[in-house]
């Protein structure tokens, strides 16, 4: 992924967050006759390896997990608020009308060599771990174990465990940290101005990189 300097995002625990609070992954790795991808909803299990391992399972019908080896490399992609960015915002535009629309977001890249897994305990422990991660928020949360063991042992059956220990993670943030400060500001107050939670996500990662920017200088 092109990242330039100012739009590195480097802090592991900024991107844990985001892979944990936008789990369905887009997941890419090599096939006998191309790249295979897939959107998978993945656990973050931050205390193994340096990086954390993503778990998640696919259908047994789906051919990747039987194209995967040891010298087979994945990435999963982990998408965070993004927004179009309109130049009307711009203070600047009214003083030259130098300027162009653009789009922010921020994304994680997480790079490893994807394993299937068989294991009945493995997957019942994961698809345990997976569900209560989702449900905790709810005030009837719902659980595996609330289902007949002979249904669950059934429907997995159907299934194959997904493991990729990370082994390098990127990230980056388009916060509009290459606009001029006021237009940085005018980006704010119109996202704040727009419909949605991703409008708003946004303009809170655009105030958030401002006052990061102020405290770095002298």
């Amino acid at each position: 992924m092109y990242v330039n300097a100012l739009h590195q995002l480097t802090d592991r625990e900024v991107l844990f967050s985001l892979m944990a609070f936008r789990p369905l992954g887009a997941w890419v790795c090599h096939g006998r006759e191309g790249l295979i991808a897939n959107h998978v909803p993945f656990l973050l299990d931050r205390d193994r390896g340096p990086l954390g391992t993503l778990i998640g399972h696919v259908s047994r019908a789906n051919v990747v997990w039987r194209e995967l080896d040891s010298a087979t490399p994945s990435v999963v992609m982990f998408q965070g608020p993004q927004a179009y960015i309109t130049p009307g915002w711009y203070p600047s535009k009214a003083k030259h009308d130098k300027v162009v629309p653009t789009w922010n977001y921020v994304v994680a890249h997480a790079h490893g060599v994807a394993r299937a897994i068989e294991d009945r305990d493995w997957m019942l422990d994961m698809l345990n771990r997976l569900t209560n991660a989702h449900e905790a928020r709810r005030s009837m949360p719902w659980s595996v174990g609330d289902a007949p063991t002979s249904f669950i042992d059934r429907l997995m059956r159907g299934i194959v465990g997904i493991e990729i220990v990370i082994e390098r993670l990127e990230g980056k943030l388009k916060a509009s940290q290459d606009e001029e400060i006021q237009d940085r500001h005018g980006t704010v107050r119109g996202l704040q101005e727009e419909a949605g939670d991703e409008p708003v996500a946004m303009a809170d990662l655009v105030l958030k990189a401002i006052e990061q920017d102020g405290a770095r200088r002298p």
